[in-house]
């Protein structure tokens, strides 16, 4: 071995316990009976320190990444806002949060097809007079608007108003105001949007319907008006 390498100290080489690696681009030397749960941790570490991504206003185009697919759909559920929702949660995000909840459904082609047969049971399950209104999640429903819109449509010819419609989302309400035609107009038709990235280091499982206290609960219709954030009146918490 190079000279370089000799260990000349008298006693064990404590060099030959501990191993060189990588994480996420900075070099660490861990004992290597423990090297596992080192790395680990470090891992853990490095990703608090990351954040979400932040597009520019249009830079993400939902035609350009959506291939039209669902994760999931639960209907009758009581944790997707207010009362009975059918809750549609599609796929694909780019936000990237880190302690996202629902990683899988980051993924465009995860899933199956979104369906005129899924549509009709939606519309259907969402007929019974107990059930409150419509869910929109994944994913990021705005980064699906192709999906979400033909919904939105079909919910309120069949209903108006009657049956309210929620959508979770990445963006913020100002970043909203800035974004492309498509994701504008599916803002304009919903009731409530809960906004903003989940942030771990602000997360907070005591908030009503979200996830860190960051994000809010907007009344759309009232904020449209407005021309200001409104924040939906029966927040508690």
């Amino acid at each position: 071995m190079p000279e370089k390498d000799k260990n000349n100290q008298e006693g064990p080489d404590v060099r030959g316990n501990l191993i060189k690696v990588n994480v996420g681009g900075d070099t660490i030397f861990v004992d290597s009976n423990q090297y596992k749960p080192q790395v680990e941790h470090a891992k853990k570490l490095k990703q608090q320190h990351r954040k979400p991504k932040n597009p520019k206003p249009k830079e993400w185009k939902s035609e350009e990444y959506s291939k039209h697919k669902i994760a999931d759909y639960k209907p009758f559920n009581f944790v997707d806002g207010e009362g009975v929702r059918c809750s549609l949660y599609v796929s694909g995000c780019l936000f990237d949060c880190p302690g996202c909840y629902n990683l899988a459904a980051q993924n465009f082609n995860y899933g199956r097809p979104y369906t005129q047969e899924l549509e009709d049971k939606i519309i259907e399950d969402m007929s019974q007079s107990y059930v409150q209104g419509l869910t929109l999640l994944g994913g990021e429903p705005f980064l699906n608007t192709w999906v979400c819109l033909k919904l939105i449509n079909r919910v309120r010819k069949e209903f108006g108003h009657s049956k309210d419609i929620w959508s979770w989302s990445g963006y913020t309400w100002d970043e909203l105001q800035k974004e492309t035609p498509d994701k504008k107009e599916m803002l304009s038709k919903i009731d409530i949007l809960v906004d903003g990235r989940f942030m771990d280091d602000l997360k907070d499982l005591t908030l009503q319907f979200r996830g860190s206290s960051n994000q809010r609960i907007i009344d759309v219709q009232k904020s449209i008006k407005a021309n200001k954030v409104i924040i939906w009146d029966k927040l508690v918490r």
